[in-house]
This record gives C-alpha cells, structure tokens and sequence, in this order.
C-alpha cells in the first residue's frame, strides 16, 4: 500500500521535478509539463501512460488501476493507492516522468 506522501517523495526524488498546485490539485511537474496529479487525502492519483500501458495496467490490475477522468483518452491512469506496491508505484511514476523530462536529463539520470 502507498501513501500520496510516498507519491510525492518518489516524484519528486527524480531531477528536475517540482510540485505546483493546480486545479485544487497537487502536480508534480518537469518544468511545465504533468506526469502526475492528486489530491492529497482522496486516495487516488493520476498518472501519466501510453495508452498501450494503460490497457495492459486496467487489464492486470483492474481494481487499482482505471482510466482516469479528463486525460484518461490520452493514456492517463488512475491509480488507487492503497491497492498498489510502493516499487510499482515508482516504476510507474519514473516511466511517466521519463515521458515528460528533457532527453538529456534522462540520459544523466539512468546513466
């Protein structure tokens, strides 16, 4: 099970990132681009995917992942925290980060 402060410290442990509020939400952001939203306190969160791991995500995990409102046509997930491993949770963030983040940052950070 993870926390939304799990969340936020996972996010933001990756470089570059920073926390804006927004829409009565918490986002964590690469410069101005999202890969992940919530409210602190709902239990869920969205987060960044491809469409293609949004379907493989809903369709393994059905009760902890759901397509989420507004972006969930762009392959955003929504994810029930409390259904979900802390390890899941940052591979999911850090490959939504890695979608967002400038190449060069990314190269840095896996090199």
């Amino acid at each position: 099970m993870a926390t939304f402060d799990e969340l936020t410290a996972l996010a933001l442990a990756l470089p570059q990132t920073h926390q804006e509020e927004t829409w009565e939400q918490v986002t964590l952001r690469v410069g101005r681009k999202i890969f992940a939203m919530g409210r602190p306190g709902s239990g869920e969160v969205s987060v960044k995917a491809a469409p293609a791991e949004q379907a493989e995500l809903i369709a393994a995990a059905p009760r902890v992942y759901s397509v989420a409102p507004y972006t969930g046509r762009f392959g955003w997930v929504r994810v029930r925290l409390a259904g979900v491993d802390p390890e899941e949770l940052r591979e999911l963030l850090t490959d939504a980060w890695r979608s967002v983040a400038p190449k060069r940052v990314v190269k840095e950070y896996e090199g």
